[in-house]
């Protein structure tokens, strides 16, 4: 008697137990499941809101361009003349860094506002964007972005970039002023006939242009770094749907 007892205690436990492991197993094949399509375009959306906020936090801070080697904004190779011979001048070389300083802060403030464009590219992705960037390279989101958001955050860099080379310097002179006096004259002696003989080229650059495609050229290198960390480092996916989408992309490629 005391066995069947024992026994009718049991029978709640067991089936308890049994109702657990089915949770457990639900769960499992719940995760096991295929992806859908909805999973895919959310996961990949977190992904880029994830990626370009961590961009945009590292770059929209003093020092976030100027002060990282990869994504310093300089002046453009035709201005080696300038950069060679300007320590040559009293308080030249500083005069230089002040102005290096002035254009990768404009830079610095305008990453600061890029996240609303951002946005609006990330809701606009379709499924086909979404597939095409799970399936692709470590940078394939990143030429998504590129596609989607350059010149809109050009537009945003670009007067910021301008009022800084238009801002007067030593002599009541802009950066501005400064490069167009010597492309000026540069271009005068290439069109010449002795510059024509010598095989001297004219400088076409546009400062501003030039700088602000430099800037961005930084803000996508970052946001390429953040991608590739997202696909290869599990750590770097900080949300569950990130792991599940990014996990069965690694293991499927």
């Amino acid at each position: 008697m005391k066995r069947i007892y024992t026994g009718i205690l049991l029978i709640p436990l067991f089936f308890y137990s049994c109702a657990e492991l089915m949770q457990i197993a639900q769960q499992t094949l719940e995760s096991d499941r295929p992806l859908t399509q909805n999973e895919i375009i959310a996961g990949l959306k977190e992904a880029l809101v994830v990626g370009t906020g961590n961009s945009v936090n590292v770059l929209g801070v003093a020092n976030g361009y100027y002060g990282d080697d990869l994504v310093k904004i300089l002046l453009p190779p035709e201005a080696d003349i300038i950069v060679d011979n300007i320590g040559k001048i009293p308080g030249g070389q500083q005069l230089l860094e002040d102005v290096l300083l002035q254009i990768n802060r404009a830079a610095e403030d305008a990453v600061s506002e890029a996240k609303p464009i951002f946005v609006n590219s990330i809701r606009s992705m379709t499924i086909s964007d979404a597939l095409g960037i799970l399936q692709g390279d470590d940078r394939a989101a990143t030429r998504y972005l590129q596609q989607t958001t350059y010149d809109g955050l050009f537009a945003l860099y670009r007067p910021k970039i301008q009022s800084s080379l238009d801002k007067k310097l030593v002599g009541n002179i802009s950066t501005a002023q400064s490069w167009n006096t010597l492309t000026s004259r540069w271009n005068e002696v290439a069109g010449s006939l002795v510059g024509q003989i010598a095989g001297l080229q004219p400088v076409e650059t546009k400062l501003d242009e030039y700088l602000t495609g430099k800037a961005l050229d930084g803000l996508f290198l970052k946001i390429g770094e953040e991608e590739k960390q997202i696909r290869e480092n599990p750590l770097a996916r900080v949300t569950d749907l990130l792991k599940r989408v990014f996990g069965s992309a690694s293991q499927t490629s």
